[in-house]
């Protein structure tokens, strides 16, 4: 996947001058001038209309985004069917984990449900800071902490034994997506039909 930066040389302007990576790694650890300037040099802002793929098995993803504004889901294909797998919204980060470090594809779609401000950030860059720097390697270590967290919640729920408790358990953990997300993709990340969700949703 090759994205342009079709900001220019003035990308950060509209971000107080600088790229907004570095206000989440600083959340992790103080950061020196030289990591600063290699994260301002290789991330750049970009856009995605609603309803257009940031990822696909048909591209080669490069980049890991950082979702500034906007909600979007990861899916798999089984055959006209889409299997919703993860949703995700602002101040989360949205990629295709399993070529991160490899060239090996994914068959996993990344697809945006409303128009998607983010920042792009290059794999290359990820591996130039972890390379060569062990702050990057120590807040790289704390993010992780998070999204494997997340990616807990998700095997959790995917578990539960009814479609009712499956959905109120939804509500507790991502209930700030409800009224964003259409009712398709949250029975189908539920593991639900949608008229199942309808039910338990008018249900007393």
């Amino acid at each position: 996947m090759n994205l342009e930066n079709k900001f220019g040389k003035d990308k950060w302007q509209d971000f107080n001058g600088c790229s907004p990576l570095i206000a989440v790694f600083k959340q992790f650890h103080p950061l020196n001038a030289e990591i600063e300037a290699i994260i301002n040099e290789y991330t750049f802002p970009v856009t995605f209309e609603k309803n257009k793929h940031i990822a696909s098995p048909l591209k080669r993803n490069r980049y890991i985004f950082l979702i500034l504004k906007g909600v979007a889901h990861g899916y798999l294909k089984m055959g006209s069917k889409k299997i919703t797998t993860w949703i995700t919204a602002e101040n989360d980060l949205a990629g295709t984990i399993r070529n991160l470090w490899t060239d090996e594809a994914s068959e996993e779609y990344i697809e945006t449900i409303e128009p998607v401000l983010a920042i792009a950030v290059p794999h290359e860059m990820s591996r130039l800071l972890y390379n060569n720097f062990d702050i990057a390697n120590y807040v790289g270590r704390k993010m992780t902490e998070i999204y494997y967290r997340s990616a807990s919640e998700r095997a959790f729920l995917s578990r539960i034994p009814t479609a009712k408790r499956r959905y109120e358990r939804f509500l507790q953990s991502y209930g700030y997506l409800v009224d964003r997300v259409p009712q398709k993709y949250i029975a189908s990340f539920l593991g639900m039909r949608l008229e199942t969700l309808s039910r338990i949703k008018s249900a007393p």
